[in-house]
């Protein structure tokens, strides 16, 4: 599955736009966690576990979103992009979304 950030792909044909596809997850603190980045952030630096744990949330939303596009019968993903939102206090949600479409490589 081709994924571009772009509204075209350079070298292709869009020949049919499927439409809207996303991955979706929310995911809660670790209270440890919290409190270690809570620490850390106190001397500097990066807070790796929170690193972590976003990265492979991004990773997880990007196949789901990968999966509902194959679903539909897209070749690739225009335009995608990230969402994240605070739910709750304690829940951070994370979107992955774009526009699912068919394309013929050009040439």
């Amino acid at each position: 599955m081709l994924i571009s950030t772009m509204n075209d792909i350079p070298g292709y044909e869009i020949t049919e736009v499927i439409g809207e596809v996303f991955g979706l997850t929310v995911r809660s603190r670790n209270v440890g966690s919290q409190f270690g980045a809570a620490i850390k952030s106190l001397a500097g630096g990066e807070l790796k576990g929170m690193t972590k744990n976003l990265v492979a949330s991004r990773e997880e939303v990007i196949r789901r979103m990968v999966a509902e596009a194959e679903a539909k019968g897209g070749d690739a993903v225009l335009a995608m992009r990230f969402d994240t939102s605070e739910m709750g206090g304690n829940w951070t949600e994370i979107c992955a979304y774009g526009t699912a479409i068919k394309i013929r490589k050009l040439g």
